[in-house]
């Protein structure tokens, strides 16, 4: 079964509605990111999401992008805070990934106060991004971030700038928070009424880590469990306009495509409140 598709906010392109999180393929051998390359064209996947930061992904889907032109909504972040080094940041991710410009372009972790205030003042990386799609680099600007306090100030970023799609953490004991599901409720809301895409990330996250051994590439524990990814996955899925940034694990990557393919239907509350008891699940972000 193909993944399903939606429009993704007012850019008019129809992403599948899950994007491919290629911070997965940060530390990865080349010949390894062909063959994750390969498993999101056998599911349909159309939308990438990358960053600068995200160690070699930029250089690993450069062979996928020459081999495959125009079949990717492809995204790329800025870490940058200031214009002159956003802007060189962008032209060096477009060296990267071979092209002559991006379809997104976010303004990536846009979450501490003194930095939100510096990116999107003049002088600031917001300011470098719009001359950008005036240029024909890229042709929509989106911002992202991670924490508690994230969906707070995205609303206050919308406020400040018309932003064309935000990015941030969604998942079940995340919203379990109701500070955090009042904003991320309220963003969504105004996101619908803007046409601004809304992309989520932590579908699968279990847990930090902490003491135990690391067996997989995400900064958190994620749900090993097919079953498990199924319910995490659908969960997600089930909010109207909602996309679901894949997984930063190349291994896990073809089990969340395979539940995004048989999604039909929310879980109900019994299946999730189970699923959190059973495997112990933690909010990331507090």
């Amino acid at each position: 079964m193909a993944i399903e598709t939606a429009e993704f906010g007012r850019t008019g392109h129809l992403s599948t509605r899950v994007i491919f999180g290629a911070a997965a393929l940060a530390n990865e051998p080349q010949r390894v990111a062909d063959e994750t390359l390969d498993v999101l064209l056998e599911h349909g996947v159309n939308h990438i999401d990358v960053a600068a930061s995200y160690g070699e992904a930029e250089v690993r889907l450069k062979p996928l992008l020459a081999r495959e032109p125009g079949r990717f909504f492809l995204a790329t972040k800025t870490g940058e805070r200031t214009a002159g080094p956003a802007r060189e940041e962008l032209h060096r991710s477009l060296e990267r990934l071979g092209v002559d410009h991006v379809d997104l372009l976010q303004l990536h972790n846009l979450a501490d106060p003194i930095e939100w205030d510096i990116a999107l003042s003049p002088g600031g990386a917001l300011e470098a991004a719009i001359e950008a799609r005036d240029e024909g680099l890229v042709r929509f600007i989106g911002v992202t971030g991670h924490g508690a306090q994230i969906a707070a100030t995205h609303r206050r970023s919308l406020e400040r700038f018309d932003f064309d799609s935000v990015l941030l953490p969604y998942n079940y004991v995340t919203m379990r928070n109701p500070y955090y599901a009042e904003n991320f409720d309220a963003l969504h809301q105004t996101c619908q009424e803007r046409r601004v895409a809304v992309q989520t990330i932590k579908s699968i996250a279990l847990r930090h880590w902490r003491e135990r051994p690391h067996t997989r590439s995400t900064w958190y524990e994620p749900l090993e469990r097919q079953d498990d990814i199924d319910l995490a996955v659908w969960w997600a899925l089930s909010r109207p306009g909602i996309f679901v940034n894949s997984v930063g694990d190349v291994g896990l990557l073809p089990r969340v495509l395979d539940a995004a393919s048989r999604y039909t239907a929310a879980p109900d509350e019994e299946a999730m409140s189970a699923l959190a008891e059973r495997s112990a699940a933690e909010p990331l972000f507090v």
